[in-house]
């Protein structure tokens, strides 16, 4: 049996991932992948991990990858992006394959295209046959995607009631064409579409020492990506040269692909939480938001440092550095097993409450009044972090790290983030940090000009607390947001990023540079290169 494109549903038109077996040197702790099983990505211990969550002793887990499609009107393949759900079960960077794992057998399979021939070999060289995936990956059985009808039509006589269980309810049409029973058969197969994505989730937020390999690999090549800004910061004239030089470093790691698009904010653009224009000057600005981290093998780094364009604060600016690193510091130091992210995330808004009227920028208010007017919510409009795995925001237990599920994208209004912030329950998650989950922390202020004038000065709530006298003072600052990767351990936690400079230390990689020679050289394959700097 063949599936269409269509039929693999939910097509993304995004980056390719480089093949998962790769051969590289060694990385201190994360060691190089080496092709024997235990070292294997683990895909079945993942499998059981989804049933204990699933709660059920028998059904199939059916689970399509993304398929191999071409743009409209053309040729050029759509770049690639493996679903992370079916990388989860699976480890398979390859597009056009699906995944059954069977619960009362527990019996993990891989649907692999037929081996390529001709010209496609030709063109574009040969797709691994069934053999090579069950060398390199952790599977019972391995076959072709032609001969999935047998094994369906097995599976249907001889389940007592045979249940297939789905992510969405959209995938249920696609798994109605594929088990389909016999013209003689009785037996009427049962779809589930709402028990296996919250199972996923419950086991994708607890990362088994493999995945967290991965995470370290992302991170320790996207600290040498930000460093190598800091040495090449008072050579570069644009934001898209900060992202080339961050993303050329990447590449020449092995890392191709960036976990999200990079943010290189400079001045007010650094106000803008998500701005990936990187396309304006850096001259006359004081600061840049680099927020930006490669992903290693489908798992993803997220890192954000913000430093001077001159290589020093201005005295605005390092007041507002200042408050978010002790923002951070604080918060960060709360993490540990048990600990309610919630009061992490309050208590970033306790600290930046009482240092921004400490520099006048919020006043005509006690602390109390002015905290329980969450009036902070007009300079950090954004929680304090999420969980970090096979997405940048990745999935968890129960939801988002701070938002319950009821909390959708049309809800995100300045009253519901008063509610947000005020730890309403109907709002909140009530997300309990445990061991092997992994988060970010990042405060930040911000004075985004439309967010403080149009919204939250529009608000009679908090208007009145915040000094508008001061604002054009603080305008040019833009925005400051400093965000590490931390793990859960089992005593407390772990900054996985903790190497990436900050503050002093990245001022001081700035200000020195690169070596006169070394410059030089650079500048000469500048030239050559029209602005790349590998």
């Amino acid at each position: 049996m063949e599936y269409s494109e269509t039929e693999m549903m939910d097509e993304r038109p995004v980056s390719r991932d480089s093949d998962w077996s790769f051969d590289v040197e060694d990385i201190g702790d994360v060691v190089s992948i080496s092709k024997t099983r235990a070292d294997m990505y683990s895909a079945k211990r993942h499998a059981r991990s989804v049933a204990k969550h699933l709660n059920a002793k028998n059904g199939l887990l059916l689970l399509p990858g993304t398929p191999s499609k071409e743009y409209e009107d053309s040729d050029e393949p759509v770049a690639f992006r493996q679903r992370r759900y079916f990388y989860y079960l699976s480890g398979l960077p390859n597009p056009d394959c699906i995944i059954t794992f069977d619960l009362s057998r527990d019996q993990l399979c891989a649907w692999i295209p037929p081996t390529s021939s001709g010209f496609r070999v030709i063109y574009n060289g040969s797709s691994p046959s069934r053999e090579e995936i069950r060398a390199k990956y952790d599977f019972d059985h391995v076959d072709y995607i032609n001969r999935l009808d047998d094994y369906v039509q097995k599976f249907i006589h001889t389940e007592k009631t045979p249940t297939v269980f789905v992510l969405h309810k959209y995938n249920e049409p696609f798994a109605s064409r594929i088990f389909r029973p016999s013209p003689d058969s009785k037996k009427k197969v049962r779809f589930d579409s709402t028990r296996l994505i919250l199972a996923m989730d419950a086991a994708r937020v607890i990362k088994s020492s493999y995945e967290l390999k991965m995470i370290r690999k992302a991170c320790s090549i996207t600290a040498k990506a930000h460093v190598n800004v800091l040495k090449y910061l008072k050579t570069l004239k644009n934001e898209s040269e900060i992202e080339a030089v961050f993303m050329a470093t990447c590449v020449a790691h092995q890392a191709k692909q960036q976990a999200y698009r990079i943010i290189a904010g400079s001045g007010p653009n650094a106000s803008t939480l998500h701005y990936s224009e990187n396309n304006e000057s850096l001259e006359g600005r004081q600061l840049v938001c680099l927020d930006a981290g490669c992903e290693w093998n489908c798992y993803a780094s997220d890192v954000t440092r913000t430093f001077p364009i001159s290589g020093e604060f201005s005295a605005e600016a390092k007041q507002i550095y200042d408050l978010v690193a002790k923002m951070q510091e604080e918060c960060i130091e709360m993490v540990k097993p048990n600990a309610d992210y919630r009061k992490i995330n309050a208590r970033a808004h306790d600290i930046a409450t009482k240092g921004l009227m400490e520099l006048g920028l919020l006043h005509n208010g006690s602390y109390e009044e002015i905290r329980s007017a969450s009036a902070s919510v007009a300079f950090l409009p954004h929680g304090l972090g999420h969980y970090l795995g096979l997405e940048t925001h990745d999935v968890g237990d129960g939801g988002n790290l701070l938002l319950s599920k009821n909390f959708g994208a049309d809800l995100m209004t300045e009253s519901n983030i008063f509610s947000l912030m005020t730890e309403n329950p109907s709002m909140l998650a009530a997300p309990i940090l445990a061991p092997n989950m992994v988060i970010t922390v990042e405060p930040g202020i911000y004075f985004n000009r439309y967010a403080i004038e149009e919204v939250w000065l529009q608000n009679e709530r908090i208007s009145k607390y915040i000094n508008q006298d001061l604002l054009e003072k603080y305008y040019p600052v833009g925005g400051v947001r400093i965000e590490d990767d931390i793990l859960v351990t089992e005593d407390g936690y772990e900054n996985i990023t903790r190497d990436i400079p900050k503050g002093e230390e990245a001022l001081e990689i700035i200000n020195k540079g690169l070596d006169e020679r070394v410059i030089v050289e650079k500048v000469l394959v500048r030239e050559e290169r029209k602005g790349w700097f590998w």
